[in-house]
């Protein structure tokens, strides 16, 4: 269902954290930073404003129109392909969903904060990566060489429960026996499913997913949910069942039982990556996230950025024209850019506000547009390290058996010193699962600071009581309530998107949404492709 406003930002549930009044007093020292990214831009083209008129025309050969994955990865492949005359148009957010912040010299993520191993099938992926020296031999073999700066290192994650912390995120200290059987035969299916072939010969499970096999026999499992599958599969372990709810509101943003079970199994079986200097599945990460990573393909591509954000984009005898806008102070101020092509590298549910009769490509927003699943991040300036447990050490990823709570990463955790650093970050993820995403989007709309604070810092109190609030200095909080399409059953069969995937002409459409749910590998390839055919 297509929202009436194309908002960037995030609602919340505070009902299922300690948000008494006594749980507010702890936080009275310390106010958060809001980040509601994208909100004023939309509620300016919600409420049907007027722009003044446009203050100037810019003429380029290719407007990018978003500075997310996609959008970069365009313009690198543009300027790879000897493209120099484009101009990027930078949406709500300068890098999209892969942004991050710091606290002076200490960076955190406001978005995604890790790529798994590419494999040999993401080429695409691996080239960005040797391009950018993080491969550093043989990129396209089976085991490149990384640098071992960006490769994780242990402790890599660890799970709290029933009081204590333990390795690894799916239960496994006290649970019976019969479950952890279930945990075995479940990860040996995902080990022969890796391997799986369909019938037109394509492997099953595949990042990019266009390269995935068309079988009816497997696509068939893109019409039950991931529960729905386990339940018709044997698989009964209440534990297996947390940490399978737990990875699709990790990955998807809601939980297992409305997620395609093809997209479920997916999050497993496509990631198999592997490395020279690394473990099988290894992950690669930075202190900021993302950020470091597509600020590093900017650089390569060179491009030419604006502040802004489209609100048309139709085509012309000469090529396109794109409307913007950028709000300075609160006031609205407009600008032309016309162009030979256009990459339209933003959400499809914002695409069908800004683009001229969308429905002439084949999308109708009424059916086509995917529901988006909304986020809160909270980063956590700490002027000391809180007391741990007495079990498993901090790791990089520490996850609580909770909802909606997705734990917290530790921003300094690639820092190899001998003393830990006086300060660290921890980031605490928040996807909004337990409610539908319109009541929870409503939610945060009203929320007081002190609400969002509670529900950010759930799982941190939990971990470590009381003594986690005199550890803070400060907080900041980015909320994105349409931060991801959710690959609810019949995902692959969407026509709406299937129709823009094919697009080619003065505008083009790049954005992980045209694979129906939102990682790094699927944004690059689609921005990879609208550059290549733009560049023509």
């Amino acid at each position: 269902m297509l929202r009436r406003s194309f908002l960037v930002w995030a609602g919340a549930t505070g009902a299922t954290v300690a948000g008494s009044g006594l749980a507010f007093q702890r936080w009275q020292e310390v106010t958060p930073t809001l980040h509601y990214v994208g909100r004023d831009e939309g509620h300016f083209l919600r409420d049907q404003r007027a722009l003044p008129a446009p203050s100037q025309v810019i003429h380029t050969d290719v407007a990018i129109l978003g500075s997310g994955v996609s959008g970069l990865t365009a313009a690198w492949k543009l300027k790879k392909l000897g493209k120099h005359d484009v101009l990027m148009i930078d949406g709500p957010q300068p890098y999209g969903n892969a942004a991050g912040g710091a606290f002076g010299e200490y960076e955190y993520p406001t978005g995604a904060h890790y790529l798994p191993l590419p494999s040999p099938e993401s080429v695409h992926v691996r080239e960005i990566l040797a391009d950018l020296g993080i491969i550093q031999q043989d990129p396209y073999g089976e085991k490149p060489r990384y640098d071992e700066r960006f490769i994780l290192h242990a402790p890599e994650e660890r799970l709290l429960h029933n009081g204590h912390w333990q390795e690894g995120f799916i239960p496994t200290e006290g649970v019976a026996q019969w479950e952890l059987d279930e945990h075995k035969r479940f990860f040996d299916e995902v080990h022969r499913l890796r391997q799986m072939h369909g019938r037109d010969g394509r492997r099953v499970f595949v990042f990019p997913t266009v390269m995935s096999s068309e079988d009816p026999e497997w696509l068939a499992l893109d019409r039950i949910t991931l529960k729905q599958w386990m339940e018709q599969n044997g698989y009964k372990s209440p534990t297996l069942h947390w940490y399978l709810n737990y990875c699709c509101r990790d990955d998807y943003g809601t939980r297992y039982d409305k997620v395609s079970a093809w997209a479920g199994l997916h999050y497993y079986c496509s990631r198999w990556g592997q490395a020279a200097n690394a473990g099988d599945g290894a992950w690669l990460t930075w202190p900021g996230g993302l950020q470091p990573l597509v600020a590093g393909i900017e650089k390569l591509a060179a491009v030419r950025r604006m502040a802004g954000t489209a609100v048309s984009l139709k085509k012309t005898a000469e090529g396109v024209e794109a409307l913007c806008f950028k709000l300075e102070n609160g006031k609205p101020a407009s600008y032309l850019v016309r162009a030979r092509k256009a990459i339209c590298a933003m959400p499809t549910y914002v695409a069908a506000r800004v683009v001229d009769n969308i429905g002439a490509y084949g999308f109708d927003a009424a059916r086509h547009a995917p529901e988006y699943a909304p986020w809160m991040v909270a980063n956590f300036l700490l002027k000391r390290f809180p007391e741990e447990l007495p079990s498993q050490p901090l790791s990089w990823d520490n996850v609580v058996y909770s909802e909606p709570g997705l734990g917290y990463v530790v921003s300094t955790h690639q820092d190899i010193r001998v003393q830990p650093p006086p300060k660290t970050v921890f980031s605490a993820y928040v996807a909004l699962s337990d409610r539908k995403a319109s009541s929870a989007r409503h939610w945060m709309a009203s929320a007081r600071p002190e609400e969002l604070l509670a529900l950010a810092s759930a799982d941190l109190k939990t971990a470590y009581g009381g003594q986690f609030a005199s550890c803070v200095e400060r907080v900041d909080i980015t909320l994105r309530g349409h931060a991801m399409a959710v690959p609810w059953p019949n995902f692959r069969s969407n026509a709406g998107m299937k129709a823009l995937r094919e697009v080619d002409g003065p505008i083009l459409f790049a954005h992980a949404d045209l694979s129906g749910f939102s990682v790094f590998e699927e944004a690059a390839w689609w921005g990879i492709r609208a550059g290549g055919l733009a560049a023509r």
